[in-house]
């Protein structure tokens, strides 16, 4: 019999480990998670009874307060769209400049030096004339001698100012107005049937380029004709152009063609008369009166509503000129 020993008692081993630590573990009351029932449930919040007397007013409500945010957020989104609008637009305008100078330098490389241009002069005209001084033959370009403007009967630069350049005395050397208006004749008529040259440019054309139809050549045309509105005045140039230009049939200049036509002066022909040869300037060798009068006589007509409408004469004076001037 040994002392020391409970009744009952069994001897306990030590436990180790996961099993030790879990064999205690035991869950209380408090560690379980309320149900619904166990919730304390909340006691009804008292309304507070507000005690007014009958003389009062109510109580006056704030109106609320605009919302300034956001008007401030689209007038600020407003203000940066006009902003890249406007910085966009400079920055192709400069580069449009910019391609501009560079067109105008290339183009300017291809032209004798402006410094030594000079009026070209005429070719020489050959006549073969008889024993008896009778001309018999004629070989080269048929050039009437240089009349002077103020020799000249008043409508007949008008007349060429009518129906060729109508703001001849208010552009300087290139009209951009009348280049859109050709533009959209041209557009709405389906071809070319206006141009938009001005006197200016087709003198530069008659006495420096040739007659190609090319971009190249039309741009050298616009700074030729820059330079003679710059070196020339307005009438100097309407001079050199009656002078210069080609009527068809090998006559050069109104002197030439209206001696070619009519057998008369410049100086002398009648207003029919100048409006016949203002009509040659757009088709000379289509349009020669000793070759097709019927359409050189349409398009005098033409010519003298230009006049007309541009107030050069009047619709009375107008009329009357009706029938072919007599042919040589």
């Amino acid at each position: 019999m040994a002392w020391g020993r409970k009744k009952g008692g069994g001897r306990r081993e030590p436990q180790f480990g996961l099993a030790a630590s879990l064999a205690e573990l035991r869950l209380g009351p408090q560690d379980r998670l309320p149900s619904g029932e166990d919730r304390p449930k909340k006691s009804p919040q008292k309304r507070k009874v507000v005690d007014t007397d009958d003389d009062d007013p109510p109580p006056e409500r704030k109106p609320p307060r605009p919302r300034s945010g956001s008007k401030r957020r689209s007038k600020s989104r407003g203000r940066s769209g006009l902003f890249r609008l406007v910085y966009w637009g400079a920055v192709l305008g400069l580069w449009a400049v910019i391609a501009l100078v560079g067109v105008i330098v290339w183009v300017g490389a291809h032209l004798p030096a402006i410094q030594a241009l000079e009026i070209p002069k005429r070719p020489p005209t050959i006549q073969i004339v008889g024993a008896d001084g009778s001309v018999l033959a004629t070989r080269g370009e048929m050039a009437g001698a240089n009349v002077a403007l103020k020799d000249l009967p008043p409508y007949l630069p008008k007349a060429f100012i009518a129906i060729e350049d109508r703001r001849f005395y208010s552009h300087y050397g290139v009209d951009p107005l009348g280049i859109l208006r050709a533009a959209v004749t041209n557009v709405l008529h389906r071809g070319v049937s206006q141009g938009g040259s001005t006197l200016t440019q087709q003198l530069a054309k008659n006495l420096f380029l040739t007659q190609e139809r090319t971009l190249q050549r039309k741009l050298q045309e616009v700074e030729l004709a820059l330079w003679l509105e710059r070196k020339h005045s307005k009438s100097e140039i309407l001079e050199l152009y009656l002078n210069r230009v080609y009527f068809g049939s090998g006559a050069y200049g109104v002197e030439a063609a209206a001696q070619r036509y009519f057998g008369k002066s410049a100086k002398n022909v009648t207003l029919a008369e100048a409006a016949m040869l203002a009509g040659l300037v757009k088709s000379p060798s289509r349009l020669a009166p000793n070759r097709n009068p019927e359409g050189a006589e349409k398009r005098a007509q033409t010519v003298l509503a230009a006049m007309a409408d541009a107030k050069f004469i009047t619709e009375a004076r107008r009329r009357p000129q009706s029938g072919t001037p007599p042919i040589m």
